[in-house]
């Protein structure tokens, strides 16, 4: 049998190198601001004004602990970690449900709830900002963590429909018509046999939906307004001003929520990897 795999002897030698060029730049270009925020909080608010490009000349490591006590990160932390972790689990559950009824269910209602759901893809989140506002004010949920929490799956379900949608489609039907004529209700259909094999579209769901929710400002920033509520990127607001901004404690505390995603994309590379591959080719 022949080999189709490619080898690096079968691309030219200045092809090859253009290429490490190329990825070289661009390693530079995303690492750079990393290195640059780093050092920055390694100097005072006057030698940044003084020498903003520079590397610090007196380095000091006051600003962390400085920027923890100021901002109150442990509980910024904790308030990014459970709007993380249940607004994540919610979409991830109910999309696979939606998608699982939109895919394998047959209704009349199907194609008009599926494009429901479809056309919020369409809505930015700047458009709606003034009536969400108003709605969660309205409701009474304005200053809670389920004001919060419900708005964020709300604008995480439509994408995540999408996908598990597409993506369950692609199980054969044969698999759930056995487990009917076997006498399985559809929830536990969805539970033992749907569930375990969208593991790559959960994955998927997963990885937008932490990096989005953990780094998300407008929301959080309008509908909560007590610092007992209020998250990361909300938190680090503090350091600036219409006046004065203190440099060297607001990239200390960048560098703080920072940590966190480094530590996520390091720790779960290979999944993150895997788990975007085989839910966009999926589907």
């Amino acid at each position: 049998m022949e080999n189709n795999k490619i080898k690096k002897s079968d691309f030219h030698p200045f092809i090859r190198f253009f290429v490490f060029l190329v990825v070289g730049i661009f390693t530079i270009l995303t690492l750079y601001p990393l290195f640059w925020l780093a050092l920055s909080s390694l100097k005072t608010t006057t030698e940044f004004m003084k020498n903003s490009m520079g590397w610090p000349l007196n380095p000091t490591l006051q600003n962390y602990p400085a920027a923890w006590e100021r901002a109150q990160f442990t509980n910024l932390f904790i308030n990014s970690l459970f709007f993380t972790v249940i607004s994540t689990l919610a979409i991830i559950f109910l999309a696979l449900m939606a998608g699982f009824a939109f895919a394998k269910i047959q209704s009349k209602a199907t194609p008009f709830l599926h494009g429901s759901f479809i056309m919020g893809i369409l809505l930015t989140l700047q458009s709606i900002m003034v009536p969400l506002f108003l709605a969660v004010n309205l409701v009474g949920l304005y200053n809670t963590r389920l004001g919060v929490l419900i708005p964020y799956v709300g604008m995480g379900l439509p994408i995540a429909i999408y996908l598990c949608t597409e993506y369950i489609r692609s199980i054969p039907d044969s698999v759930v018509d056995s487990a009917r004529i076997d006498g399985a209700s559809y929830f536990r259909i969805f539970l033992n046999i749907i569930v375990p094999m969208a593991k790559p579209v959960a994955v998927t769901l997963a990885i937008l939906n932490v990096a989005g929710t953990w780094n998300e400002f407008m929301l959080i920033n309008i509908l909560v307004s007590s610092d007992a509520l209020r998250t990361l990127p909300v938190g680090i607001l503090k350091f600036t001003g219409t006046l004065v901004t203190d440099y060297g404690r607001m990239f200390a505390a960048l560098n703080i929520g920072l940590i966190p995603m480094l530590i996520f994309y390091l720790l779960f590379r290979k999944q993150i990897t895997k788990g975007v591959a085989a839910g966009a080719v999926k589907g």
